[in-house]
């Protein structure tokens, strides 16, 4: 049970952490600074969305045969479709100030919150799949601590991306950091209603994982990628996507 809630909550930490640098923060962020910080997040989610989970879902559907890649596969298209739902009725504002979801008269700081949140969905949901697998003993706690750490490393920046623009449009450093430690708070959330959710049907594991990868996969792709790659041409965001792949990647593999 310790192992379960330490893995719930080190991702959490490090949105928290991440959310503190508000404190330390002198000017406005630099457009760079927060692209990067976006790629590396990107790449982080990119890695884990194969190495902890489709990779795990497909080893565990061998019995398939030649379908073993289907239960993932379905999983991954539900997690994509069940994104789409969220991004399309949820109102919420992404950083360059693009509106999506339903109308709204919630106020900026709310509705950049919203986004982040609906970011942070899939970050839980995969950490608790993983930490289902866990306590089911088809999947080893080193695996689960891998994805965990991999999540809070690529947290931290997200917990600065939050507080730190708030506190640029005027918002209090002490609320942004609030605001920033809130987004994180969906995470732990999420994730242990994925752990209660696999209880109720063991045999779903593979669909699980592959449900996670799919959701992560969506914010990666309809999210960050974009947003990293918006405005002047710069080879900041796409060295830092590939230092978090290849981060995330040595810790599953080193940890798995």
């Amino acid at each position: 049970m310790n192992e379960l809630w330490m893995g719930l909550m080190i991702p959490f930490l490090g949105t928290s952490l991440g959310a503190a640098c508000v404190f330390f923060m002198k000017g406005a962020m630099h457009d760079s600074v927060q692209k990067g910080l976006q790629g590396f997040a990107a790449g982080v989610m990119t890695a884990a969305s194969f190495f902890s989970l489709l990779l795990p879902a497909i080893e565990q559907s061998e019995h398939l045969g030649r379908l073993s890649f289907l239960p993932a596969s379905i999983g991954f298209a539900a997690g994509i479709a069940f994104l789409l739902f969220l991004d399309s009725t949820v109102p919420h504002m992404h950083m360059d100030e693009s509106m999506e979801g339903r109308a709204s008269t919630l106020s900026r700081t709310w509705l950049i919150l919203l986004a982040v949140t609906i970011h942070n969905i899939p970050e839980g949901m995969a950490v608790g799949a993983v930490l289902a697998g866990v306590l089911a003993g088809s999947t080893p706690w080193t695996s689960a601590l891998a994805l965990s750490l991999g999540i809070a490393i690529q947290n931290f920046p997200e917990g600065a991306i939050i507080s730190m623009p708030l506190h640029t449009y005027g918002t209090g450093k002490g609320k942004s950091f609030l605001y920033g430690v809130l987004s994180g708070a969906v995470e732990p959330v999420a994730g242990a209603l994925t752990v209660m959710l696999f209880t109720l049907a063991v045999r779903t594991m593979p669909y699980l994982l592959g449900f996670a990868a799919g959701a992560m996969m969506y914010v990666t792709v309809e999210e960050l990628i974009p947003e990293m790659s918006e405005g002047t041409h710069s080879n900041i965001p796409t060295i830092c996507f590939s230092l978090g792949f290849l981060i995330m990647m040595a810790l599953d593999c080193a940890l798995g």
